[in-house]
């Protein structure tokens, strides 16, 4: 099962290797990763996804965070009320015709045009995690030029 798990961190070189070698080191795979400043500079909010098949391995990885030194708060946000969301960039192919399921792609799911070319859209979509996946096959079946991602960030409610 997939765990979205918040480590408040002190804003310092070394701390995302620390982290990045906690996982590694006990063969825990990290399925998304994505750190920023806080409104505090001298702190970071580290969101990551990890897969942790059940509650001991999941209590694991939360004391092992814990007791890394630049550790400020380990939130597990498993059974909690949380938005998330993710960034992705895209290049869709133009064709004829696409331009309104463009439309409802951008009523349904908060796709933005950033940029139309000649043989390309280029968009930005910022969605929930349940909804990309939707939103990926719809886009595969106009196709898919290029495609990069944000880690996920989440907050609590």
């Amino acid at each position: 099962m997939k765990h979205t798990i918040q480590a408040i961190v002190e804003n310092k070189f070394g701390v995302l290797a620390r982290v990045a070698s906690l996982f590694s080191a006990r063969g825990y795979n990290i399925e998304s990763l994505a750190v920023g400043e806080t409104q505090d500079p001298s702190v970071s909010c580290m969101t990551l996804v990890v897969d942790a098949p059940d509650e001991r391995i999941l209590e694991q990885i939360k004391k092992q965070l814990h007791k890394l030194v630049n550790v400020v708060t380990v939130v597990d946000f498993t059974r909690k009320e949380y938005l998330d969301r993710d960034l992705l960039l895209t290049k869709i192919a133009k064709k004829d015709g696409e331009e309104e399921a463009l439309r409802e792609l951008e009523q349904k799911y908060h796709v933005r045009i950033l940029e139309q070319k000649e043989k390309y859209y280029l968009l930005e979509i910022t969605t929930e995690r349940h909804h990309e996946e939707d939103l990926l096959r719809t886009l595969k079946k106009i196709g898919i030029l290029e495609l990069v991602r944000t880690g996920r960030i989440a907050i609590g409610k």
